[in-house]
């Protein structure tokens, strides 16, 4: 894979690609994270997704070890796997291949066809997750403050959803330090969500995607 599109978007954009081999000993340093099923991952320039591509074929390799003699659960924590990788982008044609890379993993390890519910509710769940924005600014492409969504699995092939914004995320930091104000209280206390789903099944996520690619 070329490091780069081309000398424009170097210049306009600062783009250059990570190569595979530096991605892999990058992940390395948190290896543990990585194969944690629902550890969550967030890459704010997030490209194409060659960091995210390879943190979901790790997970989905863990989830291959502790899930696999069980189709039910198999399938249900797979999807639990993508639904805690998160990405912002600020080029159109990245985030749609971010997607699409991520789509195709996800679909290969449960061959999966388009028309399948649990292959619309990953096309839905990145459509949530993977924004098209400026982390910068903490803006998508609209204007409007960056928000994402933290899923949950509740077992039994029913998941929960609850929305936060990204600019009150990124204050975590600050609210913890030693001798803050805030530094005694929980995050729960300082992070309310901006909405709070009921549970839905994969059948209910399925049926909020917009036409998925074939």
């Amino acid at each position: 894979m070329s490091l780069v599109k081309s000398k424009q978007r170097i210049a306009d954009h600062g783009e250059v690609f990570t190569p595979a081999w530096m991605v892999e000993a990058m992940l390395d340093l948190v290896k543990g994270e990585t194969e944690r099923i629902d550890s969550r991952f967030l890459e704010p320039a997030c490209g194409d997704g060659n960091f995210l591509v390879q943190i979901l074929r790790r997970k989905l390799a863990s989830v291959e070890h502790k899930y696999g003699q069980s189709d039910f659960e198999r399938r249900h924590y797979a999807l639990l796997a993508l639904m805690c990788i998160y990405g912002i982008e600020l080029l159109p044609d990245n985030i749609v291949d971010c997607r699409a890379n991520l789509l195709e993993i996800f679909a290969g390890y449960l061959n999966l066809a388009p028309s399948d519910d649990m292959y619309r509710a990953a096309f839905y769940v990145l459509s949530q997750n993977l924004i098209h924005g400026d982390a910068l600014t903490m803006c998508a492409q609209d204007n409007l403050p960056i928000t994402f969504a933290e899923w949950g699995y509740l077992g039994k092939g029913r998941f929960q959803r609850r929305d936060f914004r990204y600019d009150s995320l990124t204050q975590s930091s600050a609210y913890s330090a030693e001798g803050s104000l805030f530094a005694h209280l929980g995050k729960h206390e300082i992070f309310k969500p901006a909405k709070t789903y009921p549970p839905m099944s994969v059948g209910e996520l399925a049926a909020l995607a917009p036409e998925a690619p074939v």
